[in-house]
């Protein structure tokens, strides 16, 4: 008897607590709080909008890319996270912010031209968030053979206002790795 009042008692106290860490969420800054630039609103209208402005900022010529814009589709706090293979079977991730992303790639996107564009996708969505597995391939020219393809996990956040990434997290299609055909199809 005493170790089921305790039992409810734990309850009532959890759930009051979780009652309390709500309100202080409904109480915090929003999304739109951030110290990234404004979004074009055409580039975060739609789900559709928003991969294809994320593919489009990145993809280019060698040269600079626009990163303001690049900040502007991401939530404050949000994550890029690349998974990583090694030789001996190994996998390890590194977790980038988006301004620490545009520092790394900037210098390479300087150097060599990039193109990277969806190939396919898949997508659930439940209330405001929203899971897209997008299958990429990277090429050197528009149209050339892809040197490098995989899937990008893309959390999504719409707030009825607009789209916001909030993660990627992706990896490489390997030899050992193959994309399966359901994340090929159009």
């Amino acid at each position: 008897m005493k170790t089921r009042t305790l039992a409810r008692l734990s309850f009532v106290a959890l759930i009051a607590g979780s009652s309390q860490i709500v309100l202080a969420q409904a109480a915090a800054p929003g999304p739109t709080d951030s110290t990234a630039p404004a979004a074009a609103p055409g580039d975060v209208s739609s789900m559709d909008a928003i991969l294809k402005a994320l593919y489009g900022v990145i993809s280019g010529p060698a040269g600079p890319r626009d990163w303001n814009r690049f900040r502007s589709l991401f939530i404050d706090g949000a994550r890029l996270i690349p998974t990583r293979h090694d030789s001996t079977g190994h996998y390890t991730t590194t977790v980038w912010s988006p301004a620490d992303y545009a520092a790394r790639a900037g210098s390479m996107f300087m150097q060599r031209p990039f193109f990277e564009n969806e190939v396919s996708h898949t997508v659930d969505t439940f209330g405001a968030i929203t899971q897209v597995f997008s299958t990429y391939a990277s090429r050197t020219t528009p149209d050339g053979e892809p040197f490098a393809r995989g899937i990008n996990s893309i959390q999504l956040f719409n707030d009825g206002k607009r789209w916001y990434v909030v993660t990627i997290f992706w990896d490489a299609e390997r030899k050992d790795n193959p994309i399966p055909a359901k994340y090929l199809a159009k």
